[in-house]
């Protein structure tokens, strides 16, 4: 038997792909009062423009999703790189059964992480409550949800564009359009998230509301008879079908920053006819495509899982912010001046301390997306004036420090930064030596004056944090 094992053919390997040792829900069990991460189970694709995320948390709440909490509340399309920078852009999906289950808090279901799965290109749960399975799979604008219902004449999806300001409208009988203005700062008077919903399904009936806190169930309406859309303070759609017992119905969903009809376009070009298993296939590809540039060997599954987990952490951000239009062109609307440009723009990053970490990683395994970065902080100067320090989606006041100029400086001497753009980021880091944002002081050099004549920002002249601006 020994010489048979050890002449006959060898036994092939089988290794895992990176993307399986992927622990989303690594660094969740957080709170405002004690961080063990901060982190939320994100369903993207690498640096994508939208992920997804369940929420635990009460709308507007930055730790959207937290491992201890007992309830979903919502499928929620996010930008958020921080509970302290919060969200923006943001509105949720949540699969419900019950005519009366429509605001955030009769909507809700318990759920177990035992019948929850959590990977970078798919996410499912059964929600408990209203014996459904919903499925989420992502493109980098756009993604596929699959609902799984029980026998109900009271099935439904509830599409919340959320609060502050937005719109929610009946397009016909198998599709939701609207928007959402909702953030924390750092956008322009007309920033807009537009989002296109298109079930596979008619609906039996809609509702819709701008109170869904104080809302009354049982006006629905037959489409195309009433009301077609609803704009005000917090707009919410209903939309019902009548199931058979695993019944799947199938939800694309597609957002943009540039308008209704880029959304519309965001959503047919991305996702095509691809079904949700062509979707996740292609998904957990790019993602194994993405983490596989590293390739680790010896070392023990638990370090594995610890380094690709991190490893997709740190391909999360910065996210593109630019779309591509109908000349497959890069545009993006620009969250400095409002206006829609041509050109790359990523954001969702703050500098200080990742000049020293990510983005000489990013140098060095995928120079080819810091390319597109460094041109999309060109952008950012000519349409703001600044560097910016801490971008989400624009300038926000977060941190200290000159550190866009190491991470500006870094690409070029390394090469990575593209050709036309080096002159303009020059002048930029030039520029930043002697000015300072008029609204957002952590952008530029607060205290340059002093800086540049005495050597350093000194502690009495009424700038906080002095050393380490000082230092940085």
């Amino acid at each position: 038997m020994g010489a048979a094992a050890c002449c006959g053919a060898p036994q092939e390997q089988t290794e895992s792909s990176p993307s399986e040792y992927v622990t989303t829900l690594m660094g969740t069990q957080s709170e405002f009062a004690l961080s063990t991460g901060n982190t939320y189970p994100a369903v993207a694709l690498p640096w994508g423009m939208n992920f997804w995320t369940p929420q635990t948390g009460e709308m507007g709440d930055g730790w959207a999703y937290t491992y201890n909490a007992h309830t979903i509340r919502g499928l929620k399309q996010t930008h958020q790189p921080s509970p302290w920078i919060n969200d923006y852009g943001q509105f949720a999906v949540m699969p419900v059964r019950g005519n009366d289950k429509l605001d955030e808090e009769s909507r809700q279901s318990w759920f177990s992480h035992q019948a929850e799965t959590a990977k970078p290109y798919y996410y499912s749960v059964y929600l408990a409550d209203h014996d459904i399975l919903a499925e989420i799979t992502p493109t980098e604008r756009a993604a596929l949800m699959r609902f799984t219902f029980p026998e109900s004449t009271e099935s439904g999806v509830v599409i919340d564009a959320f609060d502050r300001g937005s719109r929610v409208e009946i397009v016909d009988d198998r599709t939701v359009a609207g928007y959402t203005t909702r953030n924390n700062g750092g956008v322009p008077e007309n920033f807009r998230n537009w989002f296109v919903n298109r079930f596979d399904k008619p609906f039996t009936a809609v509702e819709l509301t701008d109170k869904p806190a104080g809302y009354k169930a049982g006006s629905r309406q037959l489409y195309p008879e009433g009301g077609k859309s609803v704009e005000g303070e917090h707009a919410v759609a209903k939309v019902h079908f009548a199931t058979t017992r695993g019944e799947r119905i199938t939800l694309r969903i597609a957002s943009s920053f540039i308008s209704p009809e880029q959304a519309v376009r965001n959503l047919e070009t991305e996702l095509g006819t691809d079904d949700f298993e062509a979707v996740k296939s292609k998904a957990q590809a790019r993602w194994d495509e993405v983490l596989g540039r590293i390739e680790v060997r010896g070392g023990s599954v638990d370090q594995l899982r610890t380094f690709y987990s991190c490893l997709y952490r740190s391909t999360l951000f910065p996210r593109k912010f630019y779309e591509i239009d109908a000349e497959g062109r890069p545009v993006h609307y620009s969250p400095y001046n409002g206006e829609v440009l041509p050109g790359y723009m990523y954001t969702d990053t703050g500098f200080w301390d990742t000049f020293r970490c990510l983005f000489p990683l990013l140098n060095l395994v995928y120079p080819s997306v810091n390319a597109e970065i460094q041109a999309g902080l060109a952008n950012a100067w000519r349409e703001s004036g600044f560097l910016p320090e801490w971008a989400s989606p624009g300038h926000r006041g977060c941190m200290v420090g000159n550190n866009s100029a190491s991470v500006v400086s870094d690409a070029i001497l390394k090469g990575i930064t593209p050709a036309e753009d080096v002159d303009d980021l020059y002048a930029a880091m030039l520029s930043g030596r002697m000015k300072v944002h008029p609204t957002v002081s952590s952008t530029g050099r607060l205290g340059h004056e002093y800086y540049n004549t005495l050597g350093y920002v000194p502690y009495n002249v009424g700038i906080n944090e002095n050393v380490a601006r000082t230092l940085e």
